[in-house]
């Protein structure tokens, strides 16, 4: 499998073409290399300095990132940018970035992981993006209290960047939109849901979020986003015998 290959094999499922037209993401193959096939893949949330120079000593040929480098605008190859074009350049080691259709998408996308996580069933789109929802709403096939419900979204015990608990203390019902999406909560609330998931708050729905009857949760946007990236990993393992190396560098944020 070359890595053009790869982009065949990651558009067979992700729909990167369909979401072109309100992701600021360049998804695909965002850094090239030779025709040589690739053994070894790694994957990560964050396409930075780190991500790729841990990919290198993994001797990995391509990395595949759900945030990458370029986001709907030329930049000059200066400073940061400089340094990590450097890095997979020198290394021949290609860079591939899977925005909004990895968040988006029904199995393996960071939504989708996370309900499940939480044991969210019949699940449904939830969270209207330019048209579009990208997230999942569900019911618990019994209602849970919201530290279960935490503990499922963070079972290595960390605690959430923000919670405002304004719904009920068991909870039934929940939407899941990873990332930084506390807007969607406007959604939730006209839903009527328990309760509503993300990976980052914000000031400005506060007082919003306070008065309503739906707790607010960010988990954090890393936190948040990591399930996608590995469930891709293993799928291209499992459908291509090719190895695969997540690469975990949380932000704490």
């Amino acid at each position: 499998m070359t890595i053009r290959d790869f982009d065949r094999w990651c558009r067979s499922f992700l729909e990167i073409d369909a979401l072109a037209g309100i992701d600021d993401s360049l998804n695909g193959i965002q850094v090239d290399r030779g025709p040589t096939p690739l053994r070894r893949v790694a994957f990560a949330v964050d396409a930075c300095a780190e991500t790729i120079r841990r990919a290198v000593e993994a001797k990995a040929d391509a990395l595949f990132v759900h945030h990458g480098l370029f986001w709907g605008k030329p930049l000059a190859v200066q400073g940061a940018l400089r340094e990590r074009l450097k890095l997979l350049l020198d290394a021949d080691l290609a860079l591939y970035a899977c925005h909004l259709p990895l968040d988006k998408h029904p199995e393996v996308g960071n939504h989708a992981c996370l309900a499940r996580l939480m044991g969210l069933e019949k699940l449904e789109p939830f969270g209207q993006y330019h048209g579009v929802k990208l997230g999942f709403k569900g019911r618990f096939p019994e209602p849970v209290s919201l530290d279960e419900a935490i503990r499922r979204i963070l079972p290595d015990g960390s605690r959430p960047r923000c919670l405002i608990p304004s719904g009920p203390d068991r909870v039934s019902t929940a939407a899941v939109v990873s990332g930084g999406a506390p807007f969607e909560h406007l959604q939730a609330v006209a839903e009527g849901l328990d309760l509503y998931v993300t990976g980052e708050p914000s000031h400005s729905i506060y007082h919003g979020a306070l008065e309503s009857r739906v707790t607010f949760l960010a988990a954090g946007h890393y936190a948040t986003e990591t399930h996608g990236v590995r469930a891709v990993a293993e799928r291209l393992a499992q459908e291509t015998g090719l190895e695969t190396r997540f690469i975990d560098l949380p932000t704490g944020l």
